[in-house]
């Protein structure tokens, strides 16, 4: 008897641990809610490590990551998959073996999500993905290992991305790979998104780059850094796997910013009225105008009369293009590609991705907007073994679709 019982203690302390009240139309709630106990676990376990002095805590969730993910380069019947460097920048290359006689191969740029912090182009579930691309598109994927923080800051991150496909598109490269000059696309996941979209910006205005990309596509991309109190971030603050406050210690550790300015920035004080070097940017990302009433539902804007001026004079990058590209004038948006941007209702992102459509659109960009009523931040990586979802399926079928019709 004594045994059951601590068998049943044991239990509900685990169901208390893992148990989070969730939105009934979310995919899969409870699988949702352990990998999200594994996920807070190892957050916790890297935070005690960094306040031990022991080591940064993303050294420790990256060390977690790596080992049970990391995965060979490893060619298959279809694919061939190697390791190499493109001027500098390490990626992974999948090139598809299948020959069609006088058709060229389709090529795209693919960068990680992770915050910019986490993830690699080594990991299991973007192997999988880039593979599953390669194969089944007959095409060239270039996955970039772009370096990290807390090692790396901005704009590190973004230059590595822009070098590595500033090499791609050169004409002996793609010659090299077989891959048609007019069916190359820029994209990316969350902050790789980020990064697909300030690429996709530079070069589109670069005009000592005669190859451009055809398509820009973003899965749930993060865009900006001014308003952490969108209808999106409100709805979704508590929703796994990415949480409003984590949101915000990514960006901190992207930019370099001071840790404890993550209350202030979470409150909207970095874009408060009576800062005048953020007066642009929140005219650019004004969600009262840019999002449908659908989506604004009767969440109000958090706008600050005063605010904390230190935060924008210490972190320049919040208001830099390269970094916030929703930030971007008009006449830079109007010469970028043609946009496919994927979006989860339940994603704390899901209103920078909806608001950069819409600026696209207006500036004349042909975009398709993939929403997801049950989809959550991250669910794209997690349509593979051995945590996979249905609506991650659905969104790697949907994407990969979607490039084999346009590009």
């Amino acid at each position: 008897m004594k045994r059951v019982f601590t068998v049943a203690c044991l239990l509900t302390a685990v169901a208390y641990y893992v148990y989070i009240p969730l939105p009934s139309t979310i995919s899969e709630p409870w699988k949702l809610m352990l990998l999200d106990a594994t996920f807070r676990s190892a957050i916790r376990l890297g935070n005690l490590v960094h306040d031990l002095g022991l080591t940064h805590h993303i050294h420790v969730l990256n060390f977690a990551v790596n080992h049970f993910e990391m995965q060979a380069p490893e060619s298959s019947k279809g694919v061939r998959v190697q390791d190499m460097s493109f001027s500098g920048v390490q990626v992974r290359l999948f090139e598809s073996t299948r020959a069609e006689e006088g058709q060229l191969k389709r090529g795209v740029v693919y960068l990680h999500g992770g915050g910019w912090a986490l993830g690699s182009a080594r990991m299991r579930s973007y192997d999988f993905l880039c593979r599953k691309m390669a194969e089944e598109l007959n095409a060239v994927i270039v996955s970039v290992d772009y370096r990290l923080a807390p090692d790396a800051h901005f704009p590190k991150q973004y230059d590595d991305a822009l070098q590595a496909s500033r090499h791609f598109l050169t004409p002996e490269v793609l010659a090299r790979f077989s891959v048609d000059p007019n069916r190359v696309a820029v994209s990316g996941d969350s902050a790789g998104g980020n990064l697909a979209a300030a690429v996709a910006q530079e070069l589109a205005m670069d005009n000592t780059t005669p190859i451009k990309f055809k398509l820009q596509a973003l899965i749930y991309p993060v865009l900006q850094a001014l308003d952490f109190n969108t209808p999106s971030y409100q709805q979704n603050r508590n929703i796994p796997i990415l949480y409003r406050p984590l949101m915000a210690k990514f960006w901190l550790e992207y930019l370099d910013g001071d840790p404890s300015f993550i209350q202030a920035m979470l409150a909207n004080n970095h874009s408060a009225l009576d800062q005048n070097q953020a007066a642009l940017g929140r005219a650019k990302l004004n969600w009262t105008l840019l999002l449908p009433p659908a989506v604004k539902r009767h969440y109000k804007p958090v706008v600050q009369t005063r605010g904390t001026a230190r935060i924008i004079e210490e972190i320049p990058g919040l208001l830099d293009v390269r970094a916030a590209p929703l930030l971007a004038e008009r006449d830079v948006l109007s010469r970028t590609p043609r946009a496919y941007i994927l979006t989860c209702e339940h994603d704390v992102l899901r209103d920078d991705g909806l608001m950069y459509g819409r600026r696209l659109q207006e500036a004349g960009v042909t975009v398709t907007n993939d929403h997801y009523e049950d989809g959550f931040h991250g669910c794209m990586i997690f349509a593979f073994w051995p945590a996979y979802f249905s609506v991650g399926q659905r969104t790697v079928k949907n994407y990969i679709h979607w490039l084999e019709q346009n590009l």
